[in-house]
């Protein structure tokens, strides 16, 4: 698929200039540091050096004090507590945070438990069956954990049942919030947080930071527990900025200091020995948490994330191994089927959004499949299968366009639907799901602009290969931890061409030695994942010009520097 390229702006020159000379940085590395809104040496240091002290007061949110009042109550009095929380990455780790901090910091006769709902007979969220559990099982105060900010119903549902709830969440609320006992949402419009874009793990960590200040326990006592937050982060693709910046950073501390035993175990199953970025989260730990809730049950995700058992951890630790195994032979089977409902319908090819249903999908794995046809059929997508009677899904978008809002303008048509800009959920009647189809098409043609159905390379800066140093690496490599809004900067360099030794690797990808055509002194290793397209060219040395990430690339237990190159174009 032909990408667009788009190229930075570069930052005020004074600025960048000032800042190169008074951090002895190279000027692509303090234009990068401008563009990211770092202008002084000091904001720099506060970049470079996170501190867990530039975390922000949790009672500055809104309802805190209510539901850390509402937690002490129920302590003093012995009440049953029931962590609550979604089935998914962000959910699983909520759960297993704030339960085992309760666990560990409430005397032994508070009894805690969890619940995780199953995703096929319960669905997303608070749901009445996880109620009727918690006051058969006399719990009178649930946590809820990145679900419940829209579950009016089901609140009201559990008060009749004297059960109260506390809601810790992240998704954009509607009009009217649950009457809940405290509403932990950053998102609420009346929540004036210093910082809006926590994932659900975040305002669980929040909680217990609140906990832990009113409680005199000391903040050291919390550090264990930012490795998950740091999963959920960059599992959940929140902005990598601001407190979920310093929260990640500390957390890819602990994961390589100390890790827990079952975060542990997996990458030793995964075989994977090098220091863990925000990239082994989202490809390796982050997959196999999702796995649980989507093939089985989400407990077994908490039950991997709060195990201290190191026996115990191995074995969680292989059953979701096999778990995702199965959920990755899900992924291929229903991507192709979907793909072919389009390839073979000269009408769906030419709309400008997808929304495919069959009811014999795994709904486990809806979402993974939307983002799949994505890469194919780069626009607004939902897939759709049938659970309970009723057609339920995911919508993924495409960059610059918000699916939440396009499916808030089918809200007729829906029984339920939540999400962000990027990632959303839905059910509605099946006898619905042909009037979606018509009505998505026309919401997204109406308002999508066309150069979002292009893909997007974004590109920080021009840079000659002469300009990768040691010392740049290093410097550049201290912009991580990496994600949204703070993604690993992509260079442009023209003129450049192989030496001679490009060869076709893997599947489709292009291993190359790449060099300067005008300056040949120095050769830098590349990957080109999926471009085979380009052989021809590149093996007749034709000149080009490539857009790459720079990496370190492990083999054979040597680590050396290797150029990501996500697009390049003959000149």
């Amino acid at each position: 698929m032909e990408k667009r390229w788009n190229i930075k702006k570069k930052a005020d020159e004074a600025i960048v200039n000032q800042l190169s000379e008074k951090l002895t940085i190279d000027k692509v590395l303090a234009n990068l540091l401008v563009q990211r809104g770092i202008k002084t040496y000091e904001e720099a240091k506060k970049f470079f050096r996170p501190s867990l002290n530039d975390l922000h007061n949790p009672f500055l949110m809104k309802d805190m004090d209510k539901a850390i009042a509402r937690i002490e109550t129920a302590v003093k009095n012995k009440e049953k507590i029931l962590v609550y929380g979604d089935y998914d990455v962000d959910g699983t780790t909520a759960v297993a945070l704030v339960y085992s901090f309760f666990k560990k910091h409430t005397p032994p006769e508070n009894i805690i438990d969890y619940y995780i709902p199953d995703r096929y007979a319960e669905g997303y969220g608070i749901s009445f069956t996880g109620i009727d559990f918690a006051k058969e099982n006399n719990f009178t105060l649930i946590i809820a954990l990145d679900c419940g900010i829209k579950a009016n119903e089901k609140i009201d549902y559990a008060r009749e049942r004297n059960i109260d709830f506390i809601i810790c969440d992240h998704h954009r609320p509607g009009d009217v919030l649950p009457n809940a006992v405290a509403v932990l949402d950053p998102k609420r419009n009346d929540c004036t947080y210093p910082f809006d874009e926590l994932c659900g793990c975040g305002v669980g960590f929040k909680l217990i930071q609140a906990y832990a200040q009113k409680s005199n326990i000391p903040f050291e006592e919390l550090h264990e527990y930012l490795d998950l937050t740091a999963i959920s982060i960059a599992s959940d693709l929140v902005p990598v900025t601001g407190e979920n910046r310093t929260l990640c950073y500390f957390g890819l501390k602990q994961i390589n200091e100390k890790p827990r035993k079952g975060i542990k175990a997996i990458f030793e199953l995964a075989n994977v020995k090098r220091e863990i970025t925000v990239n082994e989260l989202v490809f390796i730990i982050g997959p196999r948490i999702n796995a649980a809730g989507r093939i089985k049950t989400g407990r077994d995700a908490v039950d991997l994330l709060i195990s201290d058992c190191v026996d115990a951890a191995k074995i969680s630790g292989h059953n979701i191994n096999i778990t995702n195994t199965e959920r990755r032979a899900l992924d291929v089977d229903i991507t192709a089927h979907a793909l072919s409902m389009i390839d073979d319908d000269a009408e769906m090819i030419s709309r400008k959004s997808t929304v495919l249903y069959h009811p014999e999908w795994h709904k486990g794995v809806v979402g993974i499949v939307a983002s799949r046809m994505i890469e194919k059929y780069y626009r607004p997508t939902i897939i759709l299968t049938e659970s309970n009677g009723k057609a339920t899904g995911s919508a993924r978008s495409v960059k610059d366009f918000d699916v939440y809002n396009a499916i808030e303008s089918c809200a007729d048509l829906l029984e339920q639907f939540g999400g962000h800009k990027y990632a959303a959920g839905l059910t509605l009647k099946l006898e619905n799901v042909e009037a979606l189809q018509q009505r998505f098409e026309e919401i997204v043609s109406s308002t999508i602009e066309e150069y979002m159905l292009v893909p997007e390379i974004e590109i920080d800066a021009e840079l000659e290969l002469k300009n990768i140093t040691p010392k740049f690496y290093r410097v550049l490599k201290q912009f991580a931890p990496f994600g949204p809004d703070n993604m690993s900067p992509v260079f442009m360099t023209k003129n450049i061409t192989d030496k001679g030794y490009v060869r076709i690797v893997g599947t489709n990808h292009l291993k190359m030695d790449l060099q300067a055509a005008q300056n040949p002194r120095e050769l830098f290793p590349a990957i080109a994942f999926g471009q085979g397209n380009h052989f021809d060219a590149v093996l007749r040395r034709k000149i080009f010009t490539a857009v790459y990430a720079i990496e370190e690339n492990e083999f054979n237990g040597k680590t050396s520097l290797q150029l990501n190159v996500k697009d390049m174009k003959m000149e």
